[in-house]
Protein backbone atom coordinates (compact mmCIF):
# COMPACT_ATOMS: atom_id res chain seq x y z
CA UNK A 1 0.00 0.00 0.00
CA UNK A 2 1.35 3.40 -0.93
CA UNK A 3 1.41 6.38 1.36
CA UNK A 4 -1.74 8.44 1.74
CA UNK A 5 -1.52 12.16 1.04
CA UNK A 6 -2.83 13.84 4.19
CA UNK A 7 -4.57 17.20 3.91
CA UNK A 8 -6.55 19.38 6.29
CA UNK A 9 -9.68 17.99 4.59
CA UNK A 10 -8.94 14.28 5.13
CA UNK A 11 -6.84 14.44 8.33
CA UNK A 12 -9.67 13.52 10.67
CA UNK A 13 -10.83 10.55 8.56
CA UNK A 14 -7.39 9.21 7.58
CA UNK A 15 -5.54 9.82 10.86
CA UNK A 16 -7.76 10.56 13.85
CA UNK A 17 -10.49 8.05 12.97
CA UNK A 18 -8.13 5.32 11.71
CA UNK A 19 -8.56 1.91 13.32
CA UNK A 20 -4.83 1.20 12.84
CA UNK A 21 -1.79 3.28 13.91
CA UNK A 22 -0.84 6.00 11.41
CA UNK A 23 2.72 7.18 10.74
CA UNK A 24 2.56 10.77 9.47
CA UNK A 25 5.60 12.25 7.71
CA UNK A 26 5.65 16.07 7.63
CA UNK A 27 7.91 16.96 4.69
CA UNK A 28 8.52 19.35 1.78
CA UNK A 29 9.87 18.72 -1.75
CA UNK A 30 12.73 21.23 -1.28
CA UNK A 31 14.00 19.50 1.90
CA UNK A 32 17.04 17.30 1.21
CA UNK A 33 16.68 15.07 4.31
CA UNK A 34 12.95 14.68 3.50
CA UNK A 35 13.75 13.52 -0.03
CA UNK A 36 16.37 11.10 1.33
CA UNK A 37 13.81 9.70 3.78
CA UNK A 38 11.11 9.34 1.10
CA UNK A 39 12.11 5.87 -0.19
CA UNK A 40 12.41 4.59 3.40
CA UNK A 41 8.90 5.84 4.20
CA UNK A 42 7.60 4.21 1.00
CA UNK A 43 9.27 0.91 1.94
CA UNK A 44 7.76 1.06 5.43
CA UNK A 45 4.31 1.72 3.93
CA UNK A 46 4.57 -1.54 2.02
CA UNK A 47 5.84 -3.50 5.02
CA UNK A 48 3.18 -2.35 7.48
CA UNK A 49 0.21 -2.48 5.09
CA UNK A 50 -2.78 -3.96 6.87
CA UNK A 51 -1.50 -3.29 10.39
CA UNK A 52 -0.66 0.42 10.07
CA UNK A 53 -1.08 3.30 7.66
CA UNK A 54 1.52 5.75 6.37
CA UNK A 55 0.62 9.31 5.43
CA UNK A 56 2.55 12.30 4.16
CA UNK A 57 1.82 15.97 4.84
CA UNK A 58 3.46 18.49 2.52
CA UNK A 59 4.03 21.43 4.91
CA UNK A 60 4.05 23.93 2.03
CA UNK A 61 0.58 22.82 0.93
CA UNK A 62 -0.81 22.22 4.45
CA UNK A 63 0.64 24.95 6.70
CA UNK A 64 -2.40 24.74 9.01
CA UNK A 65 -1.59 21.09 9.89
CA UNK A 66 2.09 21.95 10.39
CA UNK A 67 1.10 24.76 12.80
CA UNK A 68 -1.42 22.57 14.63
CA UNK A 69 1.28 20.01 15.46
CA UNK A 70 4.00 22.63 16.02
CA UNK A 71 6.20 21.29 13.23
CA UNK A 72 9.25 23.58 13.31
CA UNK A 73 11.73 21.30 11.52
CA UNK A 74 11.25 18.75 8.79
CA UNK A 75 11.16 15.91 8.35
CA UNK A 76 9.00 15.39 11.44
CA UNK A 77 7.43 11.99 12.07
CA UNK A 78 4.39 11.37 14.24
CA UNK A 79 2.60 8.13 15.08
CA UNK A 80 -1.08 8.55 15.88
CA UNK A 81 -3.05 5.81 17.57
CA UNK A 82 -6.66 6.16 18.70
CA UNK A 83 -6.63 9.80 17.63
CA UNK A 84 -3.67 10.64 19.91
CA UNK A 85 0.04 11.18 19.27
CA UNK A 86 1.81 8.03 20.47
CA UNK A 87 5.35 8.87 19.31
CA UNK A 88 7.26 11.56 17.45
CA UNK A 89 10.75 12.17 16.08
CA UNK A 90 12.32 15.12 14.31
CA UNK A 91 14.87 14.65 11.54
CA UNK A 92 15.68 11.80 9.18
CA UNK A 93 15.59 8.55 11.15
CA UNK A 94 16.85 5.08 10.31
CA UNK A 95 14.22 2.59 9.17
CA UNK A 96 14.45 0.47 12.34
CA UNK A 97 13.81 3.53 14.54
CA UNK A 98 10.74 4.47 12.49
CA UNK A 99 9.42 0.89 12.61
CA UNK A 100 9.93 0.80 16.39
CA UNK A 101 7.73 3.93 16.67
CA UNK A 102 4.87 1.84 15.27
CA UNK A 103 5.30 -1.00 17.83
Amino acid sequence: MAEVTITIDNFEKEVLQSDVPVLVDFWAPWCGPCRALGPVIEEIAGEVAGRAKVGKVNVDEEPELARKFRVMSIPSLFVFEGGQIKASKVGAQPKDVILSMLD
